[in-house]
C-alpha cells in the first residue's frame, strides 16, 4: 500500500460513490480473491457486464484495484474514506466501529444493573442509582441507534 496526500485521498473519495462504492465493497468481502466483470455483474444484479468493466477501469484508475493476466481484478489496497471510514473489518465482513463501543457499554450496563442492584445491595431510588440507570439507558440508546443507521448506510 502506498502513502496517500490528502489530495489523492479527496480526489478518490470523491470517485468512489455509488456503483464505484458497491463494487468497492465487495471487494472488501474477499481482498485476496480476484473477481471478473461477470461476476461483479451477477452478484451486484448490474444491467450488464459493460456497467461493471466501467466501475472496475474506474477503481483500476484510482489505483484501488489491479488487473491481473487472466483479466480478473484484485484488490490492490484498502482505504478508508466516506462512509468507510465508521467500518472496521472482522475476517470477511464490515462491522460499525459502534458496534464494539454498543457492546461493551450494555455489558457494562448490564453488569451494573445485576451486580450493583441485586447481588450487592438492595434496588433503591436514590438520585445516584437513578441517574446511573437513566444516564446507562440513554448512552446504550444513542450507541445502538448510531450502530444500525450506519449498518443501513452500508453500501449494499
Amino acid at each position: 500500500m502506498t502513502d496517500l496526500s490528502s489530495s489523492d485521498l479527496a480526489e478518490i473519495e470523491s470517485q468512489l460513490k455509488g456503483k464505484t462504492l458497491q463494487i468497492y465493497w465487495y471487494m472488501l468481502r474477499d481482498p485476496e480473491t480476484s473477481v471478473g466483470v461477470r461476476e461483479i455483474q451477477r452478484s451486484l444484479g448490474l444491467s450488464s457486464p459493460s456497467v461493471a468493466a466501467h466501475h472496475l477501469e474506474k477503481l483500476l484508475s484510482l489505483g484501488l484495484v489491479e488487473k491481473t493476466v487472466r483479466g480478473e481484478y484484485l484488490l490492490n489496497q484498502e482505504i478508508k474514506v466516506g462512509v468507510l471510514k465508521f467500518f472496521s473489518r472482522m475476517g470477511r465482513f464490515l462491522v460499525p466501529r459502534h458496534l464494539f463501543y454498543a457492546i461493551w457499554l450494555s455489558t457494562m450496563f448490564a453488569i451494573y444493573i445485576i451486580v450493583y442492584n441485586f447481588v450487592l445491595y438492595q434496588p433503591t431510588g436514590s438520585v445516584h442509582n437513578i441517574a446511573a440507570i437513566l444516564f446507562g439507558v440513554v448512552a446504550n440508546m444513542v450507541l445502538w441507534i448510531e450502530t444500525v443507521r450506519l449498518w443501513r448506510e452500508k453500501p449494499f
